[in-house]
């Protein structure tokens, strides 16, 4: 492409900016990041279209930097490095619903944005981080975490029964907690490992392992004990989810799932909702993570259990496949990118 040459067109498209940046700066002092945002997305299309347009060339973005820093010198977002990730970010999602997609971008930080664009295959999975960011409040650092063990693909995923077995609001957002495979990498056991030794490791783990389970999880006990008649039974974890208002059993296995586990998980949560839950609480949830699965196995399973039970896998290793792995900046690279650009 040619230099940038200063034409009447570039000057009068300068002009543009400036005006559109200083109406901006008056309806921030009331909503920040969404005006904001929503003049970086202007000013991304209106790089893309002018440069495509004019024919300007590679010193276009530097000499766009240099002007716009020169008459709004206590902004950091005019660096030559943040016009670039605000063009990046208008090209990741143009070809998606605009009148759809923007609003929901505007309304979480910048920062969380150029993690999303940077991490994510395309639009549709970059959405999906977009609105559970919007719908928990997540960190920035949470929101790597969940980018790094592949929410997108797990969330959802596990076999349940919970539209048979539950109000479909309920079930909606019951099926939305669980994930499949369950990510446990940040254990450290011996090779043969029993469900003792990987129970007391996710309880010695109890921050990584919430962090896991997700949102909305408060840990209640480990072999919790139930009094059940003149029997006494142990839950290998018990949670209460604040979200769905209802206990969650978690039962543990390490090897691959057999039918009768699905029979006793169904017993745990009978005697929770009879001995614990009190009646404000919706009925309790059972959470099968076992070693390996046959998906058409659990199904049959579950079919004609009538407590809400969801079966998931869990990995104790994951990677990403290498070819898509090598292509994604790190992590200690992305928050080193936007701790620069914040301070620009």
């Amino acid at each position: 492409m040619n230099e940038v040459i200063i034409t009447k067109e570039y000057k009068k498209f300068l002009e543009e900016i400036k005006q559109n940046f200083k109406n901006s700066q008056i309806k921030a002092s009331i909503k920040v990041n969404s005006t904001l945002l929503e003049f970086y997305w202007y000013l991304g299309e209106k790089i893309v279209l002018e440069q495509k347009i004019h024919q300007w060339g590679s010193d276009f973005l530097s000499k766009l930097s240099k002007d716009l820093s020169k008459d709004f010198s206590s902004i950091k977002g005019f660096s030559k490095s943040n016009l670039q990730y605000i063009k990046r970010w208008y090209l990741f999602y143009k070809d998606a619903k605009v009148e759809q997609v923007v609003p929901l971008l505007v309304k979480i930080p910048w920062g969380h944005n150029l993690v999303i664009i940077s991490k994510s295959k395309d639009a549709e999975e970059a959405m999906f981080y977009v609105e559970n960011t919007i719908k928990y409040g997540i960190s920035r650092s949470v929101l790597i975490h969940q980018i790094e063990s592949r929410l997108y693909e797990r969330e959802g995923k596990a076999v349940t029964n919970f539209s048979q077995t539950l109000p479909p609001s309920q079930s909606d957002l019951a099926k939305e907690i669980l994930k499949d495979p369950y990510n446990f990498d940040f254990l450290t056991l011996t090779k043969k490992y029993n469900e003792k030794e990987l129970e007391d490791a996710l309880c010695d783990n109890i921050t990584n392992f919430l962090l896991e389970l997700g949102q909305g999880f408060a840990f209640v006990g480990r072999q919790y004990k139930l009094q059940v008649g003149e029997s006494e039974f142990r839950i290998d974890l018990l949670f209460y989810h604040l979200k769905l208002r209802c206990y969650v059993v978690v039962e543990l296995k390490t090897v691959a799932f057999q039918p009768e586990f699905a029979g006793k998980l169904n017993f745990y949560t009978n005697a929770v909702d009879g001995e614990i839950k009190q009646e404000q609480d919706n009925p309790t949830i059972g959470i099968l993570i076992c070693k390996l699965k046959e998906n058409i196995v659990v199904e049959y399973t579950l079919k004609d259990i009538n407590k809400p039970l969801g079966v998931s896998e869990y990995r104790l290793t994951s990677s990403l496949p290498k070819d898509f792995k090598s292509s994604l900046p790190s992590i200690e690279e992305i928050e080193e990118e936007i701790k620069r650009l914040e301070y620009e």
